[in-house]
């Protein structure tokens, strides 16, 4: 996202303490605390708003029913598993939606054309499309009919950005773009925005929180309590702070160096960091030193990670670890972070740990104006 970088680093007089933040985690090494916190909040009691859409007989036509039922399960349980909350997703139901206010609605994926429909019926002008090809594919949807019958309206246009499933980091780093353009579409097309991922318990509820928050006016922890209020969901509040922080320092980065010691093993390579749990990036052996070696580029934030050495995950007891789990489970971790304790970055990462957390004016007037400002790179 290259318009990030041509942001102004100043926007507001802010204070001085330190905020950890934890971004991606492994569903097998996750901290608790982060998810008693989410899950405290998917708990909200006000009354929801439920607007369940089953696909019509066309919609499943010429589907094996019993194999995406199957494919349903293998996706629940890989969204639970990597959310840390109990999710479900059953594709053969159709898709599902809720209003979170009178023109924003989140919900799960169109299947067919037949689902344009359904969403013109209520007055729905924009729809917006989180999904990777990958997504798609596995529950074999064909986006290119649907926005191919889409764009046979005057009155309804389909929008695709994508995030990747499951990933926090993308999430953060994509996040600003992928508000943008909504916050364009919206002022484009008015009416009733329709925003969904696959399932539209992750990306979907993130990216309209990230709307509501920059975009809308309103406290971050106030809009995470109103969306949870309409909609069961799970989005990653951390992911969002993180990129409230990017917008505003232009995304600073900062190197780091991990290593890891070892003449006996043939290979080393890392997850998590800022790749995910699901991808390796193996370090480079130096024989002299008889050392392993990862150089990476990352913004601020908190990162866990693990080495996996000749197939076996592991940690490097010579770098920090997170505390034991309940599970009995432990990683590495890093905190990356300005130097100076004084400066405006570390102040705004300050902030963001407060429960009220909210934006200056100044800080909104930045935001706003990215909004506008950063490109259609797709």
């Amino acid at each position: 996202m290259n318009c990030l970088h041509n942001l102004p680093r100043s926007c507001s007089v802010l204070s001085s303490q330190s905020f950890q933040m934890q971004l991606a985690v492994h569903p097998r090494f996750v901290k608790m605390t982060t998810i008693q916190y989410e899950k405290r909040l998917m708990n909200a009691t006000a009354p929801r708003q439920v607007c369940l859409a089953k696909a019509i007989s066309s919609s499943t036509s010429g589907i094996n029913m019993e194999d995406t039922e199957e494919k349903s399960d293998v996706y629940s349980t890989n969204m639970t598993e990597a959310m840390g909350a109990v999710l479900t997703y059953r594709h053969e139901l159709g898709m599902n939606y809720n209003f979170i206010t009178q023109d924003l609605i989140v919900g799960s994926c169109l299947q067919t054309p037949a689902d344009v429909d359904k969403l013109r019926s209520i007055g729905v002008k924009t729809i917006y499309c989180l999904q990777q090809n990958s997504d798609l594919e596995y529950f074999s949807v064909d986006i290119g009919g649907i926005r191919e019958y889409a764009s046979t309206f005057d009155d309804i246009q389909h929008v695709h950005a994508e995030i990747r499933d499951f990933d926090a980091f993308d999430l953060r780093l994509r996040l600003p773009y992928v508000v943008s353009k909504l916050h364009k579409a919206i002022n484009r097309n008015g009416g009733i925005t329709y925003i969904h991922c696959t399932a539209g318990l992750g990306r979907a509820p993130a990216t309209a929180l990230a709307y509501m928050f920059w975009d809308q006016g309103y406290k971050l922890n106030d809009a995470v309590t109103f969306l949870l209020s309409k909609r069961s969901c799970f989005p990653k509040v951390d992911a969002i702070k993180s990129a409230t922080v990017d917008i505003l320092t232009g995304l600073k980065r900062k190197p780091v160096t991990l290593t890891w010691k070892g003449e006996e093993c043939s290979t080393v390579a890392i997850a998590g960091l800022d790749i995910g749990w699901g991808q390796r990036t193996p370090l480079t052996y130096d024989k002299n030193q008889g050392t392993w070696t990862l150089h990476r580029d990352l913004p601020e934030g908190r990162y866990e990670y693990k080495y996996i050495v000749d197939g076996e995950w592991m940690t490097n007891k010579h770098e920090l670890l997170t505390p034991v789990d309940k599970d009995g489970n432990i990683n590495n971790y890093i905190q990356v972070s300005d130097d100076d304790p004084k400066s405006l970055t570390t102040a705004l990462w300050e902030r963001l740990g407060s429960d009220d957390f909210d934006l200056t004016t100044s800080e909104r007037q930045v935001i706003r104006q990215f909004l506008d400002d950063c490109p259609d790179d797709e």
